[in-house]
């Protein structure tokens, strides 16, 4: 049930209002890499533009006018404002099945399935080479142990957004490393936990499920700065009965925090405890051993043609990547319970060549205490979070954006399966 609503509308007027939020930007590039090339704006922009090719043929496309009952913003936007009523936004029904980008299954990589976009990267790229390399890979571990660092040093940019706290990641992020010869395509996915508190939970380890049967190998991410315990329960909850079929690697994260001597130890814990192929040390937060990780995937991957073409990065859409970079904020700016409690979905995207990109985006939490504290007192938290995200936005996206926030309440929202698909955790994301 909705109860409440509170809105806030960010423009690049309320620049620097507040200092001590660290403002870099999440999607520029970590490290320089020698094996992954990337374009430098939008990298998964020509498969979202292919999919809005497809759509029209199939459903057209319905143009949608913005709301004029829309609070006026008394700053320098209300010129912007008033350019954007009128303006048109490309939308499908939320129910549309061929609106819906699924995330279960592999593409097929038969050329005669593949559009003209795509056959062309394959003539001028070399994945139609015989010697090229590609397949999925799906990266497990238990919350907090540097998965999603890992993933981000893999493919050469930040896809997964990275935080101190545990369980950041709800969705399976697939992110895409190429180069000359080889595609590897990472699933990275939410920590496997034992205590599912929320049907939200339980939609995860779902997920974790079928990305490791999707994969032609398993990486199993585990912290070397803590004791060693066995991991029977991310085995058993990520690659289940294909252990014996799927080669998998431990890779033995946050070596840095050790002293030399203990990796020795642990690895010896870990070849004995583990039915694991291969363990790697590593610390994917500097990219020490990253490669060696990235050359034991190149020997388990199938030789064949690249998935997608090889200048984008991902597959999710813009939309996706905003709700994380918003999502992110949460966690960076809100404590205990209250990240874990909210939602982020972007509701509209009007792009519009003669002024700012129009982005609104809502909030979700379950209770409206919860909503209280995102706001917080006369708004300045929720314009903190507002100008943050959109500062982040605006570097990802390499334009000016308008960002309005709304915060809604829905009661127990982590618990309702029908909302819970809709927001994308069944596996499928919105394409447009």
């Amino acid at each position: 049930m909705e109860l409440g609503l509170a809105t806030f509308s960010c423009s690049a007027s309320v620049r620097g209002i507040c200092p001590s939020l660290s403002l870099s930007s999440p999607r520029l590039l970590l490290r320089e890499t020698s094996f992954c090339s990337l374009s430098p704006r939008n990298p998964f922009q020509a498969s979202a533009a292919r999919a809005r090719s497809r759509l029209s043929s199939l459903e057209g496309k319905v143009g949608t006018i913005l709301s004029k009952s829309r609070r006026p913003i008394e700053d320098e936007d209300d010129e912007e404002m008033t350019e954007a009523v009128g303006e048109e936004e490309e939308q499908l029904p939320f129910n549309s099945s061929s609106s819906l980008l699924s995330l279960t299954g592999k593409p097929d990589r038969s050329l005669a399935l593949l559009d003209d976009y795509e056959l062309g990267a394959l003539d001028s790229d070399g994945s139609s080479s015989p010697s090229h390399r590609s397949g999925y890979v799906a990266v497990l571990g238990k919350p907090n142990v540097g998965k999603s660092t890992l993933s981000n040093q893999m493919i050469g940019q930040k896809l997964s957004i990275v935080t101190d706290k545990p369980q950041t990641t709800r969705h399976r992020i697939l992110g895409i490393c190429s180069d000359t010869d080889y595609q590897i395509i990472l699933y990275d996915t939410p920590g496997v936990i034992e205590k599912k508190m929320h049907k939200l939970d339980s939609m995860m380890m779902k997920n974790v499920r079928t990305a490791a049967i999707n994969a032609d190998c398993v990486l199993v991410v585990v912290d070397a700065s803590k004791v060693p315990k066995k991991i029977d329960e991310i085995f058993e909850e990520g690659v289940g009965a294909l252990k014996d079929k799927v080669p998998i690697l431990v890779v033995l994260n946050k070596k840095d925090l050790i002293k030399p001597g203990e990796i020795a130890k642990r690895l010896e814990w870990y070849e004995k405890f583990t039915f694991a192929d291969d363990i790697i040390p590593v610390s994917a937060k500097y990219g020490h051993g990253v490669d060696d990780v990235k050359d034991w995937i190149l020997s388990k991957l199938p030789l064949g043609p690249a998935y997608y073409p090889k200048d984008i990065a991902s597959e999710h859409p813009e939309r996706f990547f905003i709700a994380e970079i918003v999502r992110e904020k949460i966690f960076m700016q809100y404590r205990n319970e209250v990240p874990y409690a909210c939602q982020v979905n972007v509701v509209s995207y009007t792009s519009r060549p003669n002024a700012k990109d129009f982005i609104q985006v809502e909030i979700v939490v379950e209770k409206n205490s919860q909503k209280i504290i995102l706001i917080g007192k006369d708004g300045k938290a929720l314009k903190i979070l507002a100008t943050a995200s959109r500062l982040d936005i605006e570097d990802f996206l390499l334009k000016k954006v308008y960002l309005e926030v709304e915060v809604k309440v829905k009661e127990n929202w982590r618990q309702d399966e029908g909302l819970l698909k809709n927001y994308g955790y069944d596996g499928q994301i919105r394409v447009i």
